[in-house]
C-alpha cells in the first residue's frame, strides 16, 4: 500500500471517528446529519482502502472484516439525515454488519490485543442492538444507552486500526 493510501486510510479512520462522535452531540438534526454524513463517507473510503490492503497481503479474514464494515457503514450512512426512528430498520442492518465486522477484524492476530478486545466488545454490543432492531424494537442512535456504550468501543477499534496503518507507514 502506498504511503498516500496509508495516510488516507489512517487519517480517514481518525477523522471519521471524530465526526461520528461529534454528530452524537450535535445541537441540531441538520448539523448531526451533516457530521454523520461526512463521518460515513470518510469511514467508507478509509475502510475500502484497508480492505484492498489486507486482501493484497493475504489477510483474507481481516479484508472481509473491513469489507463488512464498508457495507454496514454504507447502510448507516443512508440514514445520516433521517429521523433516527424512521431510519431504525436500515440502521439495524448496518449495526448487524458492524457487529460482524469487528469479530472478523479481531480473530486473526494482525492488530494489537487491545484493538482486538475493543473490537469484540463493540461487536457484541452492536449484535444486541441489531438483534433488538430485527425483533421490532426501535432503539435509535440517540435514545439507546447500549449504543452509547458501543460507539466508544467502535471508535477505539477504528483508532487502533488507524495506528496500525500509521505505524506501517513509519516502518
Amino acid at each position: 500500500m502506498s504511503s498516500q493510501s496509508r495516510l488516507i486510510s489512517s487519517g480517514g479512520l481518525l477523522v471519521g471517528s471524530a465526526l461520528g462522535m461529534a454528530g452524537t452531540f450535535a445541537p441540531s438534526a441538520s448539523v448531526r446529519g451533516l457530521l454523520w454524513g461526512l463521518d460515513g463517507i470518510t469511514l467508507v473510503a478509509a475502510t475500502a482502502l484497508l480492505t484492498i490492503h489486507h486482501f493484497c497481503k493475504g489477510n483474507d479474514v481481516v479484508a472481509a472484516g473491513f469489507l463488512a464494515y464498508v457495507a454496514g457503514q454504507t447502510l448507516v450512512l443512508s440514514t445520516a439525515a433521517m429521523d433516527p426512528a424512521a431510519g431504525a430498520p436500515v440502521f439495524g442492518a448496518g449495526a448487524g454488519l458492524w457487529a460482524a465486522s469487528p469479530y472478523m477484524l479481531s480473530a486473526p492476530r494482525v492488530a494489537a490485543l487491545w484493538v482486538r478486545v475493543a473490537g469484540v466488545v463493540a461487536g457484541s454490543l452492536f449484535l444486541v442492538v441489531a438483534t433488538r432492531l430485527f425483533m421490532g424494537q426501535a432503539p435509535t442512535a440517540l435514545s439507546e444507552p447500549l449504543l452509547a456504550y458501543a460507539f466508544p468501543f467502535l471508535v477505539a477499534t477504528l483508532v487502533g486500526w488507524a495506528w496500525e496503518r500509521y505505524r506501517d507507514a513509519a516502518a
